[in-house]
């Protein structure tokens, strides 16, 4: 028969240890046992595992116990709690970062240095940030510039956290402030830029503005973000009219080579050419000092042979008879013959001599000279010889019929 069926009076099979008299159930039913008594069991069990005193016939004897145990329990968990919260305290601050402080909420003045602190947990939150590490965000997006196009900008920012307060404090979420401050400057310097700007050579000044523009919100803002550095790694039109562009851009480049190799040709031509004229004109100015330098010496020569004439008229005459002979003989042939007993110095018709020998010769010129053959030679020499003789002839009676003084 089970413990708890009708009939069943005594207590031999009850788990919970009730008496059949009311001390397990209250008038003897079959209802659950007492919680006050399920409680003291198992204050008995704690205090048997942990030492103590549980087999006391007396009840007043066996609580006093019990207490005890339990308040010794209390503080040496309070002591272990307070050993625990006082360690979950400590924390390390590296070299490159910054600890800012809220306490109860509350934000505390200083920043925590690099070290080993300690904050008393679950009353104070610190916040470690990097200072000294260089952040960088990647944005590409189509824009449109101020002559209409569409072009794809993609920007690399470089940036820093200079004030960790303002950081952790001043706005929520710094990085998407970043990012939208980003946007919007980019797409204000490109919409107030040509496409050809951006595209060739504007990179350097778009990236300077963006740059500027960004930090200008940021520091309204106070996020506590210095961007240091923009650059635009890429900027293209979009892919429909990719090939359009490149062709553009190849023109371009030929243009520009084409105006490279003009001005190489222009600096070698142009200074030749101004060497060129530059000799012509020094050639020219010393022409004509020479020519004003001869005509001075010539007016100064005639001036002083004028002064001479009129010293001496004859000797001066005669003077300059001679030099005009000279200059005349220099520059015109001359033929000498030897002749016995007469002067040495004869005048002979050889242009008529010549002039004959000429017309019945058909020598060549070469140089200026005629050229005459062996039988020419003899001919004329015998003519100058006939001429000569009869010269003499001539001379030698002309002497006989002189008057001779006595």
């Amino acid at each position: 028969m089970a413990w708890n069926e009708p009939g069943n009076k005594g207590n031999d099979n009850d788990p919970w240890g009730g008496g059949g008299g009311g001390g397990g159930r209250r008038g003897g039913d079959q209802g659950p046992p007492d919680l006050d008594e399920v409680l003291r069991n198992l204050s008995k069990k704690v205090n048997s595992l942990l030492g103590g005193k549980s087999g006391r016939s007396g009840g007043g004897s066996s609580g006093s116990g019990g207490s005890g145990v339990s308040a010794g329990m209390l503080g040496g968990v309070i002591v272990l709690v307070a050993v625990v919260w006082a360690a979950m305290g400590f924390y390390t601050i590296d070299e490159a970062e910054r600890g800012v402080v809220l306490r109860f909420g509350e934000l505390r003045e200083e920043v925590v240095m690099p070290g080993l602190r300690w904050n008393p947990p679950l009353i104070d939150e610190v916040t470690k940030v990097n200072i000294s590490r260089v952040n960088t965000r990647s944005y590409s997006n189509d824009m449109l510039t101020t002559d209409e196009n569409i072009v794809t900008v993609s920007v690399s920012v470089q940036y820093v956290v200079n004030d960790p307060v303002q950081y952790v404090v001043q706005v929520r979420e710094p990085q998407r402030g970043l990012d939208q401050a980003v946007e919007s400057a980019i797409r204000h310097v490109v919409g107030g830029t040509t496409m050809d700007r951006v595209l060739t050579q504007g990179r350097a000044d778009v990236a300077a503005e963006v740059r500027e523009r960004t930090q200008s919100y940021m520091e309204n803002y106070q996020t506590g973000i210095m961007v240091t550095q923009v650059n635009v790694e890429n900027a293209q039109p979009p892919v429909a009219v990719q090939a359009a562009f490149d062709d553009v851009i190849r023109a371009r480049e030929d243009e520009q080579r084409a105006q490279n190799q003009a001005l190489a040709y222009a600096n070698r031509v142009i200074p030749e050419a101004r060497g060129e004229a530059q000799r012509i004109i020094e050639q020219a100015n010393a022409y004509r000092d020479e020519v004003i330098a001869r005509a001075e010496g010539e007016s100064f020569r005639f001036e002083q042979l004028l002064t001479e004439y009129q010293q001496a008229p004859s000797v001066t005459r005669q003077r300059l008879y001679i030099d005009a002979i000279e200059d005349v003989l220099s520059n015109t042939s001359k033929v000498l013959v030897d002749v016995e007993g007469g002067n040495n110095m004869m005048f002979l018709p050889l242009d008529r001599l010549m002039s004959g020998s000429m017309d019945s010769a058909s020598g060549e010129q070469q140089s200026g000279r005629l050229q005459l053959n062996s039988q020419q030679l003899r001919d004329l020499a015998d003519q100058v010889t006939r001429e000569l003789n009869a010269q003499a002839g001539s001379d030698r009676s002309r002497v006989q019929n002189l008057p001779v003084r006595r």
